[in-house]
């Protein structure tokens, strides 16, 4: 095996960055979560970054939002990068972006995926844990509170922030 081919495969074995999503609300505060027929639980609209061709995170959240509820919005600021480990995946970086308010026009607009995608609704924030499962919840529960408060971007480990040295 030559260097380059050495290399090529040790760069094929690094994780990837998989997951960006948008954190959209209704003008009560709600946030808005999609039902995938794939997996259990819920989830932000988003999904798979195509960095293979060269897509962004933002770029991706963007068109997956597009893609899964029909609405093709420009984001806000990014809210929470999270580090997420399972033992299902490799680990992966997930980008969360504000979405904006959506108002009840945007929302009756809303037109589903159905090749993934079974249903959406808005719930409360402090009902996210109930609905997300597992790092994805506690994700999204602070990104919404970095969207509430106006703080800098969340560094966060499997959906909590690191301990400090």
């Amino acid at each position: 095996m030559t260097t380059t081919d050495a290399y090529a495969t040790y760069v094929a074995s690094l994780p990837r960055v998989l997951a960006a999503a948008a954190l959209y609300r209704d003008a009560e505060g709600r946030v808005l979560i999609v039902e995938p027929n794939y997996r259990a639980g819920w989830v932000l609209p988003g999904g798979t970054i195509e960095s293979d061709t060269g897509e962004t995170p933002r770029t991706a959240a963007r068109r997956e939002s597009a893609e899964e509820i029909g609405l093709d919005l420009p984001l806000g600021r990014l809210l929470a990068v999270d580090w997420s480990v399972s033992p299902d995946r490799p680990p992966i970086v997930a980008y969360v972006y504000d979405g904006g308010v959506l108002d009840a026009g945007q929302l009756a607009s809303i037109r589903l995926q159905e090749e993934e995608l079974i249903s959406w609704k808005l719930v409360e924030p402090a009902e996210l844990t109930s609905h997300l499962l597992g790092s994805l919840g506690l994700r999204t529960q602070e990104a919404y509170r970095v969207q509430q408060s106006g703080e800098s971007t969340a560094e966060l480990e499997n959906g909590r922030r690191p301990a400090t040295a």
